[in-house]
């Protein structure tokens, strides 16, 4: 069913690992499944938490596997109160530098996207998605948010969309 998933580009950097999961109560493993096969097709290291996971397994996850980004997935719209505090266990971890992203279906009855946006930034997340995201985007946006990762002042300098 996956088989189709081609590599975005066929760039020879250095194997990126990527933890990736459904935060909270969220048992909806579609999403994170293709996002996966996309993910690994272009040559990232995927470790796939799955669902239903906390806070705290995704940044045990991070520091086990010395991961350069971990991305969030939830669909079933209760990733604000599930991600509060994230970026604190972040932190507490010293995982200051891992890059992070949402994307899902992540609030109840969001009518406006670029509020749902603007607050998980403010969450600190690096780049926010919504539900129609095609993989491939995501990809590009990883793999440029891991290129300019190499120091603070680039990371403030750049101005991301996402």
């Amino acid at each position: 069913m996956f088989m189709g998933v081609a590599p975005v580009c066929s760039c020879t950097h250095m194997v990126r690992t990527v933890v990736l999961g459904v935060i909270g109560s969220d048992a909806h493993v579609v999403g994170i499944t293709i996002l996966e096969q996309a993910l690994s097709a272009n040559g990232f290291d995927v470790v796939n938490l799955g669902v239903q996971n906390s806070q705290t397994e995704f940044v045990d996850a991070a520091d086990e596997h010395d991961a350069d980004a971990v991305l969030v997935s939830s669909l079933y719209g209760h990733a604000k109160q599930d991600c509060q505090g994230f970026h604190h266990e972040v932190a507490a971890a010293g995982l200051e530098d891992v890059t992070t992203y949402i994307g899902g279906n992540l609030a109840v009855g969001q009518d406006d996207f670029e509020e749902t946006r603007q607050h998980f930034r403010e969450l600190g997340f690096d780049r926010v998605f919504d539900s129609e995201t095609d993989p491939e985007e995501a990809i590009e946006a990883l793999r440029t948010d891991l290129d300019v990762r190499s120091s603070e002042a680039e990371r403030e300098s750049q101005t991301l969309t996402a």
